[in-house]
């Protein structure tokens, strides 16, 4: 049984987090299902940041090279 704290945070198990492949960095996901909560590690597609990217693609209104964009950040 864990406890959980006033932020919100649970320690996973060590034998849970190893047998999932659970490491630092990885990303989860909660979900509930039949009243229960399920945790589950993110498949490498489903990733936050690469998602974000995915939306993104294409929506560039702004015709520039990075070595243009590089000066114009850089303040050159």
């Amino acid at each position: 049984m864990m406890r959980v704290t006033s932020k919100g945070q649970v320690t996973i198990p060590r034998d849970i987090r190893e047998r999932m492949g659970i490491t630092p960095q990885s990303e989860i996901e909660f979900s509930i299902e039949k009243g229960q909560v399920v945790l589950r590690k993110v498949s490498a597609g489903k990733r936050r940041g690469e998602q974000l990217i995915r939306r993104l693609r294409g929506r560039a209104t702004v015709r520039m090279s990075t070595d243009q964009i590089m000066e114009l950040t850089r303040g050159s």
